[in-house]
C-alpha cells in the first residue's frame, strides 16, 4: 500500500503529482574546464523526472564554494547555460526542479579553488575528512582538505551576496526554485554546528548566533526570488564532514523556528543513512512539526513502506528516494506497481559519462 505517495502536494505555486522526491546526489560528470552542466545529464535528469521533485546535485555558487573536481557550478554564463539544458529536458518531461546551492567552507582544497585558501567559520580543519581533487598534473584522487581561514564580516557579507546572485542565476536557468544546502559538515552547516564554530562574535556562541548566517542567507535569497522558491536542506544529527553539534535538538528545532519566519517552501532534512545508525529522534520530528508550518520532507533509508509510514504519520509531507533514484529512472513506477528495483553500481557514482549514469533501464516486463 503506497497510497499516501502517490497524493498530489501543492508546493509553493507548484502542483506537484506525487510525494517522492529525487534528492540532491553528487555525480560529479560536469564538462571540464569550467564545471558546466551538459547533455548526459540532462538525459538523466529528465529520465527521472516522474519524481514529484527533483533536487539538482549540489551546485557551487562560486569557484571559492567548490569541494571536489568536476562538479558543476552556477555562478557563469556558460554555466547557466548548461544548466538551461537540464531544466529544459526536465519541464519536457512534465517535472519539477529545484537547484541546490551549495558553498563547501573548509571542505576543500586549494586545488580545487584555484590556489585560494578555503574559507569557514573558523579556522578549524575538518579531521580525518578527504576531498577528490583533479589538478591538471598528477592523476585525480582524494587529498586530506586544508585548514581554512576564518571568515571576516567583509567575507560573510560577500558570500551572502554570492547566494544571492546564484538564486537569481538558478531562475534564469530555468530552475523552479532553490535548495540551501546547509547540510553534511558544508559551509553554513560549519556555522551552526557548535564544534566547528569558535567565534567569539555575532555569529558565535549562543545558537541564535549561530543561526544568523543561515538566516542572513535565506533572507537574501527570499528578496530576490520569493519564498515560495526556497527551500532548505539540514542535517541535524549526522557528524558527515567533521561537524557535530552539541545540542542537535535544541540547534535544530531553533533552525526549524526560524526558517519558519521566512515562510521558506520546504525544509529537507537529511537523516542519518549510514548501516546501525540511529533513528532521528520522534521528539525532534514533532518539535520540526510544531516549529514550522511548511512543507517537510525527510530523506535518509527510506523504502516504500517507511516512506508511507512516515507520510501517514503527518510529521513528513515528502520523501526522498536517494540511492533507489541512481540505478531506478522510472522509481515511482516500480513503487506503484510494487516492480523489483534495480541495484546501483557503486564503482560508477562519481566520475565518467554514460555508464552508471543514463544506461539504467526502466522495469521491463
Amino acid at each position: 500500500m503506497t497510497d499516501s505517495l502517490f497524493q498530489p502536494i501543492q508546493l509553493g505555486k507548484f502542483s506537484l503529482k506525487n510525494r517522492i522526491v529525487m534528492p540532491p546526489m553528487t555525480r560529479s560528470r560536469a564538462t571540464q574546464p569550467g564545471n558546466e552542466a551538459n547533455d548526459i545529464m540532462a538525459e538523466y535528469y529528465s529520465q527521472r523526472a516522474g519524481a514529484g521533485l527533483i533536487v539538482s546535485e549540489g551546485t557551487q555558487i562560486s569557484a571559492l564554494g567548490q569541494g571536489y573536481a568536476w562538479t558543476p557550478g552556477i555562478y557563469s554564463e556558460e554555466q547557466i547555460a548548461g544548466w538551461k539544458k537540464v531544466t529544459d529536458a526536465v519541464h519536457a518531461k512534465g517535472g519539477v526542479m529545484f537547484a541546490q546551492l551549495w558553498h563547501v567552507g573548509r571542505v576543500s582544497h586549494s586545488d580545487n579553488t584555484g590556489g585560494v585558501q578555503p574559507i569557514s567559520s573558523s579556522a578549524l580543519k575538518a579531521d580525518n575528512v578527504k576531498v577528490f581533487v583533479d589538478n591538471g598534473v598528477g592523476a585525480p584522487g582524494f587529498v586530506d582538505v586544508a585548514t581554512p581561514r576564518q571568515m571576516t564580516k567583509a567575507d560573510i557579507n560577500n558570500v551572502i551576496e554570492e547566494y544571492r546572485q546564484a538564486a537569481l542565476n538558478a531562475i534564469e536557468a530555468g530552475f523552479d526554485g532553490i535548495e540551501l544546502h546547509a547540510a553534511n559538515g558544508y559551509l553554513i552547516n560549519q556555522f551552526i554546528d557548535s564544534n566547528a564554530n569558535n567565534r567569539t562574535d555575532e555569529y558565535g556562541g549562543s545558537i541564535e548566533n549561530r543561526l544568523r548566517f543561515l538566516g542572513e542567507v535565506v533572507a537574501a535569497m527570499v528578496e530576490a526570488i520569493g519564498a515560495g522558491r526556497v527551500g532548505v536542506r539540514l542535517a541535524p544529527f549526522t557528524s558527515l564532514n567533521g561537524t557535530v553539534d552539541e545540542t542537535p535538538v535544541e540547534t535544530y528545532s531553533a533552525a526549524a523556528a526560524l526558517l519558519n519566519t521566512h515562510n521558506v517552501v520546504y525544509i529537507h532534512i537529511a537523516e542519518v543513512d549510514w548501516d546501525d545508525a540511529p533513528e532521528t529522534p520522534l521528539l525532534f520530528k514533532e518539535n520540526v512539526r510544531a516549529a514550522y508550518h511548511g512543507i517537510l520532507i525527510y530523506a535518509g533509508r527510506y523504502d516504500a513502506e517507511k516512506g508511507e509510514q512516515a507520510l501517514r504519520s503527518g510529521l513528513a509531507d515528502m520523501i526522498g528516494f536517494g540511492r533507489p533514484f541512481v540505478s531506478n529512472p522510472d522509481l515511482p513506477n516500480r513503487i506503484k506497481h510494487g516492480y523489483p528495483l534495480a541495484n546501483h553500481h557503486p564503482d560508477t557514482l562519481f566520475g565518467g559519462t554514460e555508464k552508471g549514469l543514463t544506461d539504467y533501464p526502466e522495469y521491463d516486463q
